[in-house]
């Protein structure tokens, strides 16, 4: 019932674009800036922020969002965070995470990495069909954010979550060999995180070619490991052969 009564607090709109809002930011987002985001409120906002930490899709924390600390630098404010904890209903009840982890630890066990990763990436060519390998990161972007990996654009000099230069990311795609800043897609969300955490290899290796099968070998971006804490492993850029 717990994962029940989370899922069916999204149902009221504005819950709803809040959590969506905090959990796009991939950081600690304050009372202000979501209700600014959301287009309510701050109490309003505050209000449905705090029913989300109670129903365990956020979490919550405090902080002084001035960046200044000793007297004069004002109170903490209450920021958020989406939980890390994951939510899923199933009626009647299925378990089938607990069939993919016996299957990875016996593909595992039987060495069987490689045909694991031919067989993802078949699946990767038949998701994508007849369409030409993808053509530029933001599009990308579009198919990994609808399969779910929370896809942003990042700066590979420092500047994170660049969404909003998405528009010039193809003409802009990695310019690191001419010192320009190259930019890379990073994903927030691993659809495999569950079995991922027990067999990183194998599943983080088998996630790599189930996207090289869906974006195209032999297009103008690649996708390539690069693990990062809290982040799905593989990361996609452009081609070398793509460089300026």
């Amino acid at each position: 019932m717990e994962n029940i009564d989370a899922i069916a607090a999204l149902q009221d709109p504005v819950r709803r674009r809040l959590y969506e809002y905090v959990a796009a930011q991939g950081r600690e987002v304050g009372r202000n800036e979501a209700a600014e985001a959301a287009g309510v409120a701050r109490t309003l906002a505050a209000h449905h922020l705090d029913r989300l930490v109670e129903v365990g899709l956020l979490e919550s924390g405090s902080r002084r969002l001035t960046g200044r600390s000793g007297p004069g630098a004002g109170r903490p404010a209450k920021v958020y965070t989406r939980a890390r904890g994951e939510r899923t209903v199933s009626l009647p009840a299925r378990d089938y995470r607990t069939a993919a982890e016996l299957l990875a630890e016996a593909a595992e066990q039987a060495g069987l990495d490689a045909g694991l990763c031919a067989a993802a990436r078949r699946r990767g060519e038949a998701l994508r069909g007849s369409a030409a390998p993808c053509g530029g990161l933001e599009e990308a972007m579009e198919m990994l954010a609808a399969r779910g990996y929370e896809p942003h654009l990042e700066d590979t000099t420092g500047a994170a979550d660049a969404e909003d230069t998405a528009d010039a990311a193809d003409t802009e795609d990695a310019k690191g060999a001419s010192g320009v800043a190259a930019r890379v897609v990073r994903m927030r969300n691993c659809p495999f995180h569950a079995v991922a955490e027990r067999f990183p290899p194998l599943v983080c290796g088998m996630n790599l070619a189930l996207l090289e099968g869906l974006l195209g070998a032999d297009g103008p971006v690649r996708a390539r490991m690069d693990a990062r804490p809290g982040e799905c492993c593989v990361v996609v850029e452009a081609s070398k052969n793509n460089h300026h």
